[in-house]
């Protein structure tokens, strides 16, 4: 039985945001994009059967330009527009999502991208990254390199909570 818990999981950008609208349960993206950030909807389903998770962003004493500082404005902005629609918004840290998926914060984005095709494509379509064709799609068909960052963050998520709930 289905609790009915859905996941919006953001990987924001100055510009564009890639998102995933995840399953609590299976896991399944139910829905993906890459959009531009004034068209990204927080109230998902209009009611509060789900949840908020964006990717924050961390300094690692390195200088970082403009488009870093527009990209933080718009981690707050979705923030607030969650907690205005009551999805208790989360942020999650990229050097988690490569902890969860990777055993190690050195991991880069095709090793996260590898991970989440080990452990959710088990069929014929994991030798195509998962993604299968248009006549015969696979778990991960439309992912670009934004949505994947997005399911990193959901999927992550999702373990901690429960990993909280078991342990």
């Amino acid at each position: 039985m289905s609790s009915g818990r859905i996941i919006l999981a953001i990987d924001p950008g100055n510009i564009h945001s890639g998102y995933c609208v995840i399953d609590y349960d299976t896991y399944k993206p139910l829905e993906i994009g890459k959009i531009d950030n004034e068209d990204l909807r927080i109230n998902v389903l209009g009611d509060d059967r789900h949840e908020v998770v964006i990717e924050m962003i961390a300094s690692y004493g390195m200088a970082v330009g403009q488009t870093v500082f527009d990209t933080c404005v718009w981690v707050g902005r979705y923030y607030e527009k969650a907690r205005y629609y009551n999805c208790n918004p989360q942020l999650m840290y990229r050097k988690d999502v490569k902890m969860n998926l990777c055993g190690q914060t050195r991991a880069k984005d095709s090793n996260i991208r590898q991970a989440l095709v080990d452990r959710f494509s088990y069929d014929r379509h994991a030798a195509k990254g998962g993604k299968g064709t248009k006549a015969d799609p696979g778990f991960f068909f439309g992912f670009k390199s934004d949505i994947w960052a997005a399911f990193g963050v959901g999927v992550t998520y999702i373990d901690q909570l429960k990993e909280q709930q078991n342990g």
